[in-house]
């Protein structure tokens, strides 16, 4: 299979406080059409099970600020396995470009017990990287990402516009399945990450919108803060 052209977009970051993500949230929701992924509640909940290696390279580029670096992670959509996404975040600059692959809950469970050999029954670019990666530089599960998110959209130059909310770390389990699985509040005091993200340029009535907004520009991935909050309940984490 020939390997896809990548497409690489442009991303905003802003913390805001929970009453302004109310404003916001209010705003956009008179304006844009919600994410088709969205359903009835108007969100849905998102669990990620970020794969890091040896180094720990993905956390320390990360926090280092490097230009070129990537992330891979397993992603699952309401705790359901009909979906089971290994994705890719690239970001190269001030742009990002996210690569997926759809693998089996058999597959899942070789990852998370060490074992990355299914992905080459895959005829899939990732996976084989994946591999490849995973046999170089020892990859193995770092840490479970939970979120609630809300999303709105709009076709001129790809928009899309999301409130992630109850931030929470997964504790002492790698399994994204597992119902019970202990969580910590990233956030206590309930912030809400707002990301904007397009292709080539955002509409002038949306950056109007988001210049406006009362928010603080996030300089940590979700994939780090949760990584932090862990280290802070048990210091020998890493």
């Amino acid at each position: 299979m020939a390997p896809k052209q990548k497409r690489y977009r442009h991303e905003i970051k802003l913390l805001l406080s929970y009453p302004d993500y109310l404003v916001m949230s209010k705003r956009l929701k008179a304006l844009l059409e919600p994410d088709e992924n969205a359903g009835d509640g108007g969100e849905y909940f998102i669990r990620s099970l970020y794969l890091d290696d040896i180094s720990h390279s993905a956390y320390w580029e990360k926090l280092a600020g490097a230009a070129d670096r990537k992330k891979y992670r397993i992603r699952v959509y309401n705790c359901s396995d009909s979906i089971i996404k290994l994705e890719c975040k690239e970001k190269r600059g001030s742009r990002i470009c996210k690569r997926s692959a759809s693998i089996s809950r058999e597959c899942f469970k070789s990852i998370i017990n060490g074992d990355f050999s299914p992905l080459a029954e895959y005829d899939n670019e990732l996976c084989r990287e994946v591999l490849s990666v995973a046999k170089a530089k020892g990859l193995a599960p770092s840490v479970v990402v939970d979120y609630d998110r809300e999303a709105y959209v709009h076709p001129v130059s790809n928009v899309r516009l999301t409130f992630d909310k109850a931030l929470h770390a997964g504790v002492e389990s790698a399994d994204i399945f597992d119902d019970k699985m202990m969580t910590l509040p990233v956030y206590p005091d309930g912030s809400v990450i707002f990301e904007v993200k397009y292709d080539t340029v955002l509409p002038k009535f949306l950056a109007d919108i988001v210049s406006n907004t009362h928010g603080s520009k996030l300089a940590l991935s979700k994939f780090c803060l949760c990584r932090d909050t862990l280290t802070a309940y048990k210091p020998n984490y890493r």
